[in-house]
């Protein structure tokens, strides 16, 4: 097969676990969770913090000075998010086309990474507001490049249905996480030719590595056209009148609103953990850079394996059940990163987070597929996003809050701080738990 057909001319019931996977659409459309998975560990999680880190200097009150930097750069990309991903899910219900999106996206945050490797590498005499302008270029690029990256995955995750049946959505969603965590494991391979300084030079070669394996989609992913729901011309910003209507039908959907706002507060916990883990590590934990690199390969291993098992969790006891099993093990990993006082139990924390990392975005994806209409998916996809770019905001502005109001007790700053995303999980539980049992039709 060369080319995707969005009507599945044959059934998954006809094909092996196996043959669903190395089937040239679903491999395509994995390899691109692949790819974008390399950015997001590289790039948010590992070489960017350590970066900002190294340009901004080390003692516990610069430690949290960095961590401000690293959450308020990550609020603001998500800031963006907001603004935009319920328009791209009106826009996805509209055209029906969500390749056409995905390639010039990509092709944006490649660019944004790879002028974050040359700005850094470039020692400038300037400084803007006192900062250093080759550091503020960085910190704008980043901003942009991870906005793209977000953006992408807006068009990516409405993808899901169009490749196989809906049994069998679960375990095709936890093979594309699954696959995207390989991703991670190779992207770490830049730390290689990065070594424990200059962490700027990561910049470029995960750019490269992103769109080397963003092609595929590229190439193989063809969509076929879709009669317009919406066949008359509208503006892009005329989307956000479908959305208020859909507000207004917040009854109707009950549902699947109410695991938005769960999804809100699950999401806070995990997106600030993500981008505070490199730091927290390292300056509260007492991780050299090769020794986090080791500790993100173990947890990277632990989300390859939670995704695989999950998507078979989730296609055996439903995905609401899935998702609340994916919230008490965020909860006692996050529990003993904020109480560990030897690496040992933040190794054991690093492994559950990274279960529950994997499971958390094969589970989720799956329930919105389950809560919502067809004719609505696009925007409902998009709302998912905008809940979870929200929470993305709120999550590393609490952080940084925190770090920074108490910047002088030195590393009692940043255990609280990541002790108050354990209340966040608890309250995305207790919504959670309100959802009614659903109907398992997987």
């Amino acid at each position: 097969m060369s080319q995707l057909q969005t009507e599945k001319p044959e059934l998954p019931s006809q094909r092996s676990t196996l043959q669903l996977f190395i089937s040239l659409p679903i491999l395509s459309w994995a390899l691109y969770d692949f790819a974008n998975t390399i950015f997001s560990s590289n790039i948010t999680t590992i070489f960017f913090p350590f970066y900002l880190q190294e340009a901004i200097g080390d003692s516990e009150r610069l430690n949290q000075i960095a961590s401000t930097f690293i959450s308020y750069a990550n609020a603001a990309a998500s800031f963006f998010l907001v603004l935009f991903s319920p328009l791209y899910g009106v826009l996805i219900d509209r055209t029906g086309r969500k390749k056409k999106f995905i390639v010039p996206l990509t092709l944006l945050s490649v660019a944004c990474t790879m002028l974050m490797g040359i700005f850094a590498g470039i020692e400038f005499q300037q400084t803007f507001a006192g900062i250093p302008l080759s550091l503020a270029l960085v910190v704008v690029l980043f901003v942009l490049a991870k906005f793209f990256y977000h953006s992408s995955l807006v068009f990516y995750d409405p993808m899901l249905p169009d490749l196989a049946e809906k049994r069998d959505l679960p375990v095709i969603s936890g093979f594309g996480v699954a696959v995207g965590y390989i991703g991670t494991l190779v992207g770490l391979t830049v730390y290689l030719y990065v070594g424990d300084g200059d962490f700027h030079k990561a910049f470029i070669p995960t750019a490269l590595l992103f769109l080397v394996f963003s092609l595929p989609l590229f190439f193989f992913y063809k969509e076929k056209e879709k009669p317009l729901p919406h066949p008359e011309k509208k503006s892009f910003f005329s989307g956000y009148g479908e959305i208020l209507q859909t507000f207004k039908e917040i009854k109707q959907y009950r549902p699947v609103f109410l695991f938005m706002l769960a999804y809100f507060f699950l999401n806070d916990a995990i997106a600030t953990a993500i981008a505070m883990m490199a730091v927290y590590a390292r300056a509260i934990v007492g991780f050299s850079s090769g020794e986090f690199i080791l500790l993100y390969l173990v947890s990277t291993v632990a989300s390859i394996i939670g995704s695989f098992i999950f998507g078979f969790i989730t296609k055996k006891a439903g995905a609401r059940t899935a998702v609340m099993l994916v919230g008490y093990i965020l909860l006692i990993a996050l529990a003993a990163a904020v109480f560990a006082v030897s690496p040992g139990l933040f190794w054991i924390a690093g492994s559950l987070f990274g279960v529950s990392l994997g499971a958390m975005w094969v589970t989720s994806r799956i329930f919105i597929i389950e809560l919502t209409p067809e004719e609505k998916r696009g925007q409902f996809f998009g709302l998912f996003a905008f809940s979870g770019k929200v929470s993305s905001i709120v999550g590393p502005l609490l952080y940084g809050t925190i770090t920074f109001l108490l910047a002088d007790y030195g590393n009692i700053a940043s255990r609280t701080a990541l002790g108050s995303l354990m209340v966040l999980v608890v309250a995305g539980l207790i919504i959670h738990a309100r959802i009614p049992a659903e109907n398992k039709s997987f």
